[in-house]
């Protein structure tokens, strides 16, 4: 993940009992990448889902493939 994308993500035990969230927000990675699998576009988020951006749907997506590959 490059570092632009890691200003977007943040992880709080606070917030979301830890999990990472797209900062500023309660709106998780998780959420974001349940929501494409299950088939919702990125334009469909960002509608229903207004202070979220793109740039931070592709940070979460960063996110996801970097801890994907340390498994």
């Amino acid at each position: 993940m490059i570092e632009q994308d890691r200003q977007f993500i943040v992880s709080d035990p606070k917030v979301m009992m830890g999990k990472p969230t797209i900062a500023g927000t309660r709106i998780t990675v998780e959420f974001i990448l349940e929501s494409l699998a299950a088939g919702e576009t990125p334009e469909q988020l960002l509608e229903e889902h207004p202070r979220l951006k793109r740039e931070e749907i592709q940070a979460a997506l960063a996110f996801a493939r970097e801890v994907g590959s340390q498994l």
